[in-house]
């Protein structure tokens, strides 16, 4: 495998793990998992990835995560969250 290669495959892999951790980030951990799906997102996009739609779904995937936070938390006016 060529350098080039593996960078490029490295690159996607960013937009792969961003798009799985935007959506498990919407079950748990979101408060880490949110963020953590929208910096490998990002990251995936400026080093010009093949899978593009993949990383930009993360990214929003991340953003939705964190939204959920600040929604659950602001209804349980607490910084922490959980199903009754």
């Amino acid at each position: 495998m060529s350098a080039t290669t593996a960078a490029a495959r490295r690159v996607d892999d960013l937009a792969a793990w961003s798009f799985v951790t935007g959506l498990v980030g919407l079950l748990v951990f979101n408060v880490i998992l949110g963020p953590l799906a929208v910096i490998l997102g990002a990251r995936a996009l400026t080093r010009g990835t093949t899978r593009r739609g993949r990383a930009t779904f993360g990214v929003a995937l991340g953003v939705a995560d964190l939204v959920l936070f600040a929604s659950l938390a602001a209804a349980d006016s607490t910084a922490f969250w959980h199903l009754s």
